[in-house]
């Protein structure tokens, strides 16, 4: 039987879509990438926030039509939106066949074998007693790949549905994470993303402290794997320990994912975030006096509930001196089941709209000015194939995580293969790609 397979969300879903795609290869089903061949079709939703739910449920409906044009038998639904939704997800969406959660990611061959059997069948359990670890079946072949080191959330933003759907901050033994990267460097990967809701607290429940540097120091004594990357890292959990660890670890990229939301003390607090605008500052300041080269990722959130025009001008006038090398953000979003969905003083969408389009644009030149600074420089990049619409090849150098920034696009005169690391002269750059020309 051919399994097609949709994975949508963040890279913590890819990797629970992969681990799904190994146990059903090893079930034998035959794992396809075309839809149209597909006799049953796996979508692994995301159900973060408003746009994200309406995706998953779009892509929801637009694969159910191939029960009628293609060979489509059953539509398994899994994942955050599933998890959220569990009491009424296929009331709501009657084109699902079989729905399982986010604890049913081992027993998804068992899944696929009851649709058969059942006119509608659904399997939820406790996420938080389902292990985490387990084989993976790489969903493509980059040169890349994202290792969890722990799940779930302790942080309770008021504004997050995270630790409801995933549960309570829980982390995996440095052995297993060993483990695993060990298997990915034999599979060729040539970097190593670190991921998690905070990898920044990684090891307090196991370990009783912050392992994180420990889990750096062992990855480079016990694997070989050129690059490693952290994400999502919160600023009040950045010791000066680990900012030692990333200065003094030659396979650490000088590459940071530190989201904080935002900078106003009264924003802050109301969002339950950890830490305040002086402490935010101070590891920026300690990140960029250690490491002088680091490029600097966050994420930010405007409109949340009774954020003032000065509160916002606050964080604008911030976002402008501190120039993070690579900023996302995300208009609020007022999700069920949240604290903050509750909050008076909710904003009016037209608001939050102009805000986001005041603070992207404004970062829009802080990010041409850095990517203008590249200019002439010589960077190392992993290639990751060839771009045929560009006709050059394409990768990326220490300042570009995947999925999230930008790429580096070059010429060479000889062949490059993907998972290559060749040196490239930037000769030219636009808001978010670099270009060039092998040395």
């Amino acid at each position: 039987m051919k399994i097609g397979f949709i994975s949508l969300g963040c890279s913590k879903n890819t990797i629970d879509t992969e681990m799904m795609l190994a146990h059903l290869d090893n079930a034998d089903y035959e794992i396809t990438g075309n839809a149209a061949e597909a006799e049953v079709i796996l979508i692994n939703t995301c159900g973060f926030i408003g746009d994200a739910k309406e995706e998953s449920i779009q892509t929801i409906k637009e694969i159910a039509k191939l029960k009628k044009t293609g060979k489509l038998k059953k539509l398994v639904v899994t994942g955050c939106l599933a998890e959220r939704w569990r009491e009424q997800i296929l009331e709501k969406l009657p084109e699902i066949d079989a729905v399982t959660g986010l604890a049913g990611i081992h027993q998804i061959v068992d899944t696929i074998r009851q649709s058969f059997k059942n006119e509608k069948y659904q399997s939820f359990g406790d996420y938080e007693q389902t292990s985490i670890e387990g084989e993976r079946m790489l969903s493509d072949d980059a040169p890349y790949a994202f290792l969890r080191i722990s799940e779930g959330c302790n942080n309770r933003c008021s504004y997050c549905a995270i630790p409801k759907i995933r549960g309570r901050y829980r982390s995996r033994t440095i052995e297993s994470i060993i483990e695993e990267a060990q298997d990915l460097e034999a599979a060729g990967i040539q970097e190593l993303n670190l991921i998690a809701e905070d990898t920044s607290r990684y090891g307090e429940d196991l370990y009783k402290k912050n392992a994180l540097p420990e889990l750096l120091r062992r990855l480079k004594e016990e694997t070989n794997i050129p690059w490693i990357r952290i994400f999502y890292c919160y600023p009040d959990k950045i010791t000066d320990e680990l900012i030692a660890e990333m200065r003094d670890n030659p396979r650490v990229l000088p590459y940071i994912d530190m989201p904080i939301q935002h900078i106003s003390d009264p924003v802050l607090k109301r969002m339950n975030r950890h830490g305040d605008k002086a402490q935010i500052k101070s590891v920026i300041e300690k990140l960029r006096r250690a490491i002088p080269d680091i490029v600097i990722r966050t994420t930010l959130i405007v409109g949340f509930p009774a954020e003032t025009d000065e509160q916002f001008e606050e964080l604008l006038k911030f976002v402008k001196e501190t120039k993070f090398n690579r900023l996302g953000a995300f208009a609020y979003s007022r999700e069920e089941g949240t604290p903050a969905y509750d909050f008076t003083d909710q904003i009016g969408e037209d608001i939050k709209q102009e805000r986001f389009d005041l603070l992207m644009t404004q970062q829009a030149k802080i990010s041409q000015d850095y990517q203008q600074s590249c200019i002439g420089q010589i960077r190392n990049v992993l290639c990751e194939g060839f771009d045929e619409e560009e006709d050059l090849y394409v990768g990326r150098d220490f300042s570009n995580g995947p999925d999230v920034d930008g790429k580096v696009f070059f010429s060479c005169p000889e062949p490059v293969e993907a998972g290559q690391f060749v040196n490239v002269k930037i000769t030219d750059a636009d808001d978010y790609d670099l270009f060039g020309e092998t040395v």
